[in-house]
């Protein structure tokens, strides 16, 4: 069960985060070896042994925090697919991406995170963005906004800001865009311009500070997105399915992911796109399929 005072558990994952990027992640950037990388399903998605130990250590120490929580991790997950199955339990599961951006991680790009949602009842209750380099957090709990926090020196109490998306006016050819879902081709050309940071948490702190309104996904992973997707809503975006139909963290294989600064703005958007519909989503490892 979740606490209904919530204070000790943000600030006890942005700590439990922080210790293991500080231990484990920090140290290797800029400085893996060959063989501290490989491959995965195809060359370019690949796992660094920073991505393995962050998740080994962290997993625990969010357990901890929590009684009774379980824990699925990306690469977790990957070895044994089954873990899934935890999300449609009854128990409070952490779900964890130990290194978001990956790719920028190994190539020295500076644009990489930790994401931490935690899901219970089939949504999600809390999302932590954590980026190593600069010791932020961007995080939401359900109903109650998206907060930004600034480094934290030992002994220091943490400087908790709320965040809401500034106002981006209604033109879309003034916006900025990340779209990585190819079945919007119709929307070429109608921003401002597009941009690619190669990392998810990224294009959710970016949503939420305004350097970008419109963000879309094809497929979707409940690591890349949970945690952010709330980040957004609590600040006060609108996202949808495709379909129209909310993100669902318990759902496998959803696609078609649509944010944007509102609602007007979400639909005009979608009604440019109305031919790309997505069948409605079915539940993890459902036999069905």
């Amino acid at each position: 069960m979740i606490p209904g005072d919530t204070r000790a558990l943000v600030q006890g994952v942005i700590t439990a985060i922080r210790e293991v990027a500080d231990a484990v992640i920090v140290p290797r950037f800029r400085q893996l070896a060959a063989h501290h990388v490989k491959s995965k399903t195809h060359p370019g998605d690949v796992v660094t042994i920073a991505d393995e130990e962050s998740e080994r250590l962290l997993g625990p120490k969010l357990n901890s925090l929590l009684e009774g929580s379980r824990v699925i991790g990306e690469e977790g997950a990957f070895a044994d697919p089954t873990l899934f199955d935890l999300l449609q339990g009854t128990a409070p599961v952490w779900v964890i991406d130990p290194i978001d951006g990956t790719a920028n991680f190994v190539n020295g790009v500076a644009q990489f995170a930790v994401i931490v949602a935690l899901v219970h009842g089939g949504e999600t209750k809390m999302g932590w963005i954590y980026e190593p380099l600069e010791g932020r957090t961007l995080w939401a709990e359900k109903g109650k906004g998206t907060w930004r926090t600034g480094p934290i020196a030992l002994g220091d109490a943490p400087d908790h800001q709320q965040v809401r998306i500034p106002p981006s006016g209604s033109q879309l050819k003034d916006m900025v865009a990340s779209m990585h879902n190819k079945d919007l081709g119709a929307l070429r050309g109608k921003f401002a311009r597009n941009i690619r940071l190669g990392s998810a948490a990224h294009d959710y702190w970016s949503l939420v500070e305004g350097r970008a309104q419109v963000l879309a996904y094809r497929k979707l992973k409940p690591w890349d997105h949970a945690a952010g997707l709330l980040i957004h809503e609590e600040a006060g975006g609108y996202n949808r399915l495709l379909s129209g139909e909310r993100y669902d963290p318990t759902l496998r294989e959803q696609t078609g992911l649509l944010c944007a600064p509102t609602e007007a703005i979400w639909r005009e958007i979608k009604g440019m796109v109305k031919a790309v519909e997505y069948p409605r989503q079915l539940p993890l490892f459902d036999t069905r399929r």
